[in-house]
């Protein structure tokens, strides 16, 4: 915005974004209209030409603009019209009831300098950037203009999730080593997209009151499912998938979109991914320079000839080329694998939302900055492909307070026939996956939600009388299960009764009320999640069974399906909010 139509056109050096100022009791910027030591610009002795008389000033009592914000104009733009001669102000006046503030902005108006633009309209985007940065707004107003709608690249990938949900949330983060954008010619994959080069899932708790990181190796060996990418002439083309291959060529390779890597890491995870947000090499560049520099601690000394960091040990403040530096070092830190840098990219992630959350948000202008950066280096889906989206998206994901975020690494082991790749440990990333799956909490102390119940007494096996079906499971799974119910439980009046009419993602235990010990005792078995169990509204006949669906999610009897309530022992795990993390 500039100072036109405000009462401060004799002010040349007005900047605009010192007009917004912070209003802790809302936790939004609001437009003040009269510059500091001034008072509110008097209203005028005449009427605009065509225009009824205005109220006087002393009708609203405030000077904050309470114009509607271009994303409640039904689309309407003021855009064509001139800003001269009252029109500007009239339809503002309209819109928002504020005749008083209207004429008095008419009164003192000029014609406003070529630079400072009517286009220039503010909106409220209450989150952060790229990912984490969403999470980090917590309550603060970022105030963006409307071109920075502009800014953002969208994909479509043929989902289109609404923006804000009621459930948990999956936010799938790719960072591209792409070579695109102003001095990044010497980076990353030539002639294609990139390959999904830093990729992390995003998991925010249903109840918003914690989030899991979850950093997913590029070298981890896995199978591509096929994938149908838009085409430029709107047409629609299957991408064959390929199995046991590097993840990172998920994206980028073949002609694959992000929504190829948004279909592995549902096939690798069996979680539902959302939303992606992609970043190229500018978003750690430009970022790092809009909030004055990242700190980050070496452990020891560092010269890594490759990323050309150089760091002496201890704490220091790394922006552009160095901060990108730093995120790119591998070969002079930890193991010299892709491992060692996922860590210190949790790293630098964690003290990048510290540093907006502390001092990003003190001022319009950082905001802007900021902003700016963000949305030039994004590419997202559909769904939050707009500015009001993500302001909608960011709003969604602001309550989550920073010591409630836990970064952790997708558990692997070495690859016995390539030692430059890695293959999934599933001892222990299965339960890793089931507690996002089931979406609980990898952070210390967060609330469990929730009221305790007291047991439920436990019917003996002899008791326990169920159908099997197998809705999802592997092949055989209901004999299977079976099986073991008779030969290792006992639970002699267990069926196999085939396959079940649907498709389920998780397993479900269908009971009576009369039937809840039976019930509880077949949970206690099959580590089945309180969400799996659904109590009918009457009771059974004595010899009607209750009916266990096997779902997606069952792996083998005897197999827990519930997830553990503690991070699995060997992985890798830290808390956003520690300062003490050093590459070492």
């Amino acid at each position: 915005m500039d100072a036109q139509g405000r009462g401060q056109a004799g002010d040349d050096n007005v900047d605009p974004a010192d007009q917004w100022v912070f209003d802790p009791d809302t936790g939004n910027y609001e437009l003040r209209l009269d510059p500091a030591g001034q008072g509110p610009a008097r209203p005028a002795d005449r009427k605009a030409p065509g225009r009824r008389a205005a109220r006087k000033a002393g009708a609203r009592g405030d000077d904050t603009d309470t114009r509607p914000l271009p994303v409640q104009r039904d689309g309407r733009k003021d855009d064509d019209e001139p800003a001269s001669g009252g029109r500007a102000a009239r339809r503002a006046a309209d819109r928002a009831g504020s005749a008083a503030a209207a004429a008095g902005s008419a009164a003192s108006r000029r014609k406003p300098k070529p630079k400072k633009s009517a286009k220039r309209k503010a909106l409220y985007w209450t989150s952060g950037v790229v990912g984490f940065v969403l999470v980090a707004g917590c309550g603060t107003a970022f105030v963006i203009y409307e071109q920075l709608d502009g800014n953002i690249k969208k994909v479509d990938v043929g989902e289109e999730n609404s923006a804000v949900t009621d459930g948990p949330v999956n936010l799938l983060v790719i960072g591209t080593d792409a070579r695109t954008g102003k001095g990044d010619s010497g980076y990353g994959d030539s002639g294609s997209v990139g390959h999904a080069d830093t990729t992390i899932l995003m998991h925010v708790s249903k109840d918003r009151t914690n989030a899991t990181a979850l950093s997913i190796p590029r070298d981890l060996i896995t199978d591509i499912p096929d994938c149908p990418t838009k085409q430029p002439d709107g047409s629609t083309k299957v991408i064959p998938g390929q199995q046991q291959v590097r993840f990172n060529t998920s994206l980028g390779q073949e002609g694959r979109d992000p929504g190829c890597t948004w279909r592995t890491v549902e096939k690798l995870t069996g979680v539902k991914v959302n939303h992606f947000m992609m970043a190229d090499f500018n978003a750690v560049k430009d970022l790092s320079n809009a909030v004055d520099g990242v700190e980050v601690c070496a452990g020891k000394d560092i010269d890594d000839p490759k990323s050309h960091l150089k760091l002496t040990a201890g704490r220091h403040v790394v922006k552009g080329e160095q901060a990108l530096a730093f995120v790119r070092t591998r070969h002079a830190v930890g193991t010299g694998s892709d491992l060692s840098r996922i860590q210190l990219q949790q790293q630098f992630v964690g003290s990048l939302i510290r540093k907006l959350k502390s001092s990003a948000f003190s001022s319009p202008g950082k905001l802007l900055d900021v902003a700016q950066a963000a949305t030039k280096a994004l590419t997202v889906d559909t769904g939050i492909g707009s500015a009001s989206k993500l302001m909608d998206f960011g709003n969604d994901l602001k309550q989550v307070d920073l010591n409630k975020i836990t970064f952790a690494t997708v558990p692997v082991l070495d690859n016995p026939r390539d030692k430059a790749t890695v293959i999934l440990d599933t001892g222990k990333a299965v339960p890793l996956f089931k507690m996002v799956q089931q979406d609980h909490t990898l952070s210390k102390g967060a609330s469990k939600g929730g009221k305790k119940t007291a047991p439920v007494k436990k019917a003996p096996a002899e008791l326990v009388r169920v159908d099997v079906t197998n809705g999802g499971g592997p092949f055989g799974s209901a004999q299977e299960t079976v099986d073991w119910l008779q030969n290792t439980k006992g639970a002699r009046l267990s069926t196999n009764a085939g396959n079940a009419p649907e498709k389920l993602a998780a397993t479900r235990l269908e009971y009576a009320p009369n039937q809840a010990d039976q019930a509880a005792t077949l949970a206690d078995w099959m580590g089945l999640p309180k969400s799996a169990l659904k109590q009918t509204g009457t009771d059974a006949g004595p010899r009607v069974p209750m009916k266990l669906v096997l779902g997606k999610d069952f792996t083998a009897p005897g197999s827990p399906i519930e997830a553990p309530t503690e991070t699995p022992d060997g992985v890798q795990h830290v808390n956003a909010d520690d300062k003490n993390i050093c590459a070492k």
